[in-house]
């Protein structure tokens, strides 16, 4: 009788241990998502979470909300994601900068990659150098020449210390043979405010936050990062023209706490594919001039720990000293 209610008992466990993570997808979400990111209101990733939690509440009948958590360059948001419950109703927006940040800093409270489950990309973008248009400064080449004139003195922003606004920067100053002052924010709209009033002399940003003043006559355009001209500003260089090899592309992607159940990162993927693959998804994105892009849960990984490997390079290179 023993023997075959201990038989009993272990096809039952082993009948719920089959059944469970199904359960898990079927009855997920439970409650509201929040979809966090570390940046200021109004910049590229906060115009883009929200996009995605409209997309993701819409396709997943429920409520998802945005919440901003800027600092350290996008760094307090992840570590407390990395904390938060594994039951996929606490998500991140992670950008470029989450693998700029493994790579400088050495004292993280949080693994990049280990930390994390990660779902999918949703696009790749460049970035822009622009100042205002009343600038002596009117192309790559004179600006070049006004910072081999005096070292230093030109200043340029980012979205944080360890920011890819930031490397890229850097990455500008190395590959000129110049000196250019970082002046860090936290992200949004105020570097644009400092720029036009006159506060710093050069702004790198997304095309999100750069475009409307470039198109209105208020910025000009120095460069885009990409090998070629991105579409949503045909009209401002590439930086490879002028300096030859330059490219930066961007990176925008969702991920969960790690540990969140395999059959809800699944349904996750599935879902912001299908999101991804919507026309008017994209042309939301393209608008922004980000370019749509999905993947898998495990290409997803292997790019962000490839692009740690990669910054890491770029910072070598540089001679910035890392984190502690």
């Amino acid at each position: 009788m023993l023997r075959k209610l201990a038989a009993m008992t272990g096809a039952w466990l082993l009948t719920v241990m089959i059944a469970s993570p199904a359960t898990s997808a079927d009855q997920w979400p439970r409650k509201p998502i929040t979809l966090m990111h570390g940046f200021g209101a109004g910049g590229n990733a906060d115009t883009i979470s929200r996009l995605v939690a409209a997309g993701l509440a819409e396709k997943l009948g429920a409520t998802v909300t945005v919440d901003a958590k800027p600092g350290a360059g996008g760094n307090l948001a992840s570590e407390l994601v990395s904390r938060a419950a594994p039951d996929g109703h606490t998500l991140i927006l992670l950008t470029g900068g989450h693998a700029v940040s493994g790579a400088l800093y050495k004292g993280l409270r949080f693994d990049p990659v280990q930390a994390f489950s990660f779902v999918s990309l949703i696009g790749t973008f460049p970035f822009v150098v622009a100042t205002r248009a009343d600038s002596p400064i009117t192309d790559l080449s004179s600006l070049i020449a006004a910072a081999k004139a005096a070292p230093g003195k030109l200043t340029f922003s980012s979205v944080g210390f360890g920011s890819t606004q930031h490397l890229v920067g850097e990455l500008l100053s190395l590959s000129a043979g110049i000196k250019l002052t970082h002046v860090p924010y936290r992200g949004g709209m105020q570097p644009l405010t400092d720029l036009l009033g006159g506060n710093i002399d050069l702004i790198v940003d997304t095309i999100t936050v750069t475009r409307q003043g470039i198109n209105g006559g208020t910025l000009r355009g120095l460069g885009v990062t990409s090998a070629e001209p991105w579409p949503a500003l045909p009209t401002v260089p590439s930086i490879g023209t002028r300096i030859p090899g330059f490219e930066v592309i961007s990176w925008i992607g969702i991920a969960a706490p790690a540990g969140t159940p395999a059959p809800v990162i699944a349904r996750l993927n599935e879902t912001l594919r299908a999101l991804v693959e919507d026309a008017a998804f994209q042309q939301k994105l393209d608008d922004l001039g980000v370019r749509a892009k999905a993947s898998s849960p495990a290409e997803m990984r292997d790019f962000v720990a490839g692009e740690i490997t990669r910054w890491n390079g770029v910072i070598d290179r540089a001679g910035l000293s890392r984190i502690d």
